[in-house]
């Protein structure tokens, strides 16, 4: 973790004071089940590098250890996401009587727009 002059507005104690928070943690190196580290690696998201490393920049706050706080609560929250398994998709059917409502509706429009169209009268 790495303390860095925060943007933006904040006046004077933005150019003299550290107060931004660089946090950077490798999965590879880390102490995560292997589990956790395939899934995080497999994570499609902009704050993991191609490395593996995790870089999570936090500079709401005008305190260091406030930044420094929710640089690790992000991180927290980015393993956690991770840790739940989604829930597996039981395949069914629709019921019968929702197909035979589509069919007959179709029918039924179809009726309809060729009684619209011209009445050929065949005289002989």
């Amino acid at each position: 973790m790495i303390a860095i002059r925060s943007q933006g507005a904040g006046g004077q104690n933005v150019n003299k004071v550290s107060t931004a928070v660089h946090l950077r943690f490798n999965i590879n190196a880390s102490s995560l089940p292997y589990f956790y580290k395939e899934r995080l690696l497999k994570l499609s998201d902009q704050r993991i590098t191609k490395e593996g490393i995790i870089v999570i920049k936090a500079q709401q706050y005008r305190s260091r250890e406030k930044n420094k706080e929710e640089a690790l609560q992000r991180l927290q929250e980015l393993i956690k996401s991770v840790a739940v398994l989604p829930q597996k998709r039981k395949p069914t059917q629709p019921p019968r009587n929702s197909d035979e409502k589509r069919l007959d509706g179709k029918s039924k429009r179809g009726q309809l727009k060729t009684s619209r169209g011209k009445i050929c009268s065949e005289e002989g």
